[in-house]
Order: C-alpha cells, then structure tokens, then sequence
C-alpha cells in the first residue's frame, strides 16, 4: 500500500489533534508549588508542619539520648549531649523546607 501525503493520514492527525485539545491533553502542565520553591497550603498547614518537624526532631533526639543513658548507665549526660543535636536536626528540616529550590543551576 502506498502513503499519500494528503490523503487520510492528515485527516487522522487532524482529528486526533482535535480530540486531545478537547480532553486538555495539550495543554502545558500547571507549575507545581512545591517544585517551584512555594510551600502551597494554608498558614495553619504550613504552621503545623514546622511544629512537626521541630517536635519530632527534638522527641527522637531524646529518646536515643535517654536510651543510651540508661544503656550506658551515664543517666543525663547523653540526653544532654542529643538535646542540642535534635534541636540543629529540626532546624535543619525547617531550612531545607523554607529555602527556595534553584531548578536552574545543574547540582542536585
């Protein structure tokens, strides 16, 4: 069978075309907030997210320095030294969230 270049394929790319106009499928994809460098969502979701993040850093710190106090049998010292580690932890949480992504530069 032999192609012509004005014959049904065109109508067939035509029409193809048309249908995927009509479901949006060409349309450019919408820029995702949380790619850009935005945070999306509410204050209060944005607000609970930091507490998280803070509080969680600072309970898992805890719980290893009181576990290897009672596993050392040095009872404040490791809870003390790991306080301030969970603390920078979950600053460093909250910086990596708050900091604007750089999707121009080629470093991961």
């Amino acid at each position: 069978m032999s192609q012509e270049t004005g014959g049904p394929d065109n109508s067939f790319e035509t029409r193809l075309q048309a249908a995927r106009s009509k479901q949006g499928l060409d349309a450019p994809p919408k820029p995702d907030p949380a790619v850009q460098g935005g945070l999306g969502g509410s204050p209060w979701s944005i607000g609970m997210r930091v507490g998280i993040e803070l509080v969680s850093a600072l309970v898992v710190a805890v719980a290893i320095g009181y576990g290897l106090d009672r596993l050392f049998h040095t009872t404040p010292i490791l809870t003390v030294v790991f306080v301030p580690l969970g603390g920078a932890a979950g600053i460093i949480n909250l910086w990596r969230v708050f900091v604007p992504k750089d999707s121009g530069s080629g470093r991961k």
